[in-house]
């Protein structure tokens, strides 16, 4: 497996740690009603919730931009710079958004969104 892919299996896992963040402590989390209880949060687990919701739309196009770049590239160097610079923005914009510090939020997500159009632009 290349590390563009291991990149897209690491990056499956963002929403789920953020899911994570926002149920750790706190008011006790209602399994019977999740999407009610996780629209009710407040600061940092409220912020975990939109990182969450965030990190799902990332990965959407960040897995087809992958899947596209490996079916017409093959496996490239560049593509897996491409995809460990995604995987470090992406983390630091969980951080950020979690910290609530709203303008490095911003900047690492376009980063990330910079990076996922590179590897599209790679592969054309």
């Amino acid at each position: 497996m290349t590390t563009a892919l291991w990149c897209l299996f690491i990056t499956m896992f963002f929403p789920i740690v953020c899911a994570g963040i926002s149920k750790a402590g706190g008011e006790r989390y209602d399994n019977a009603q999740p999407r009610q209880w996780l629209a009710k949060q407040e600061g940092f687990r409220g912020r975990a919730v939109a990182a969450q919701q965030n990190s799902w739309e990332a990965l959407l196009l960040f897995a087809i931009a992958i899947v596209v770049a490996h079916v017409i590239l093959g496996p490239t160097d560049s593509v897996n710079q491409m995809a460990v610079g995604f995987v470090v923005a992406r983390l630091a914009y969980i951080f950020a958004y979690v910290a609530n510090w709203a303008m490095v939020r911003t900047l690492v997500w376009l980063v990330g969104f910079l990076l996922t159009i590179s590897i599209f632009a790679a592969a054309s």
